[in-house]
């Protein structure tokens, strides 16, 4: 049997994959409502709306530092 399982990037997630990979990592529920209220407020996209989840991460690292 042929695997055709398409291959995952994650420099061009959907946002709801972007957010089960990011809660899977950091082993807390993040939601596709928090991440869209995040690109909202500017978090970077993909011209196509995916996430590039490296660039994702860098954002919100960034704006908590701004915050502080």
């Amino acid at each position: 049997m042929e695997d055709k399982r398409k291959a995952v990037t994650i420099n061009s997630l959907p946002i709801k994959d972007a957010a089960t990979a990011i809660s899977n990592a950091y082993q807390t529920r993040i939601t596709p409502e928090q991440i869209e209220t995040d690109v909202a407020a500017g978090a970077p996209t993909n011209a196509d709306g995916t996430l590039n989840v490296v660039a994702y991460v860098a954002w919100l690292l960034l704006e908590t530092r701004r915050a502080t």
